[in-house]
């Protein structure tokens, strides 16, 4: 699913593979000018990969905030990112949603599922990732969060009946090169690139979101 660009946007965005944390971080904040916060890391405790967080049971090892009062931690600072990383280079690096953008959150086989019928329309997309939890999320204009609902109950279908969710102020997406334990790290199913740095309206992907978790569930 990675997307193959000229070679002059290819040098301004993250690497899908190789490039470090620190320099996947860096190029967020100066290619997109997305805020940036570094998460918690991985640790090795008797030969496994545990949380920094300490919960030998945490959800997302390596993958989340690493203070409560993380969503005034963030940064759009380059120098200050580069200082984040030369401290912890093993940080999980999070992008806080909300603010520069969105993003709607469905089950990895409905997202490849609207992908398909995404691009077949030739609906422009913003980025999306997908992560070792098995999600996929659609960057989307900020504001997606409140409205979504009110666009899922516009289709016909009951906002608690489907799989999907809209982060908005106060929530976060793991990026690439993230990894999430010993699952793997997040990738780029489109990756960030010139022709893409426009957002798409969350009701421009609704209902083909909509309509794959509906065949999901």
């Amino acid at each position: 699913m990675e997307e193959t660009v000229p070679a002059i946007e290819a040098a301004h965005i993250p690497r899908q593979r190789g490039a470090s944390l620190l320099e996947a971080a860096v190029r967020y904040t100066e290619e997109r000018h997305w805020e940036v916060l570094a998460g918690t890391w991985l640790e090795a405790v008797h030969g496994v990969q545990r949380c920094s967080c300490g919960d030998p049971a945490c959800a997302a090892p390596g993958a989340h905030p690493a203070h409560a009062d993380w969503t005034g931690r963030a940064t759009g600072s380059a120098t200050a990112v580069r200082q984040l990383w030369q401290q912890r280079p093993t940080a999980s690096v999070l992008l806080p949603t909300g603010r520069t953008f969105d993003a709607i959150e469905v089950p990895e086989t409905a997202g490849f599922l609207a992908l398909a019928k995404l691009e077949r329309l030739g609906t422009a997309l913003g980025p999306v990732t997908l992560a070792p939890d098995r999600r996929m999320r659609f960057f989307v204009l900020p504001g997606a969060g409140a409205r979504v609902p009110e666009l899922v109950r516009g289709l016909g279908w009951s906002p608690s009946a489907l799989d999907l969710r809209a982060l908005g102020e106060g929530a976060y997406v793991a990026a690439p090169p993230t990894r999430f334990g010993s699952q793997g790290a997040v990738q780029w199913a489109c990756r960030p690139t010139v022709a893409n740095r426009w957002l798409p309206d969350a009701e421009e992907l609704i209902s083909a979101l909509a309509y794959a978790c509906g065949r999901d569930r």
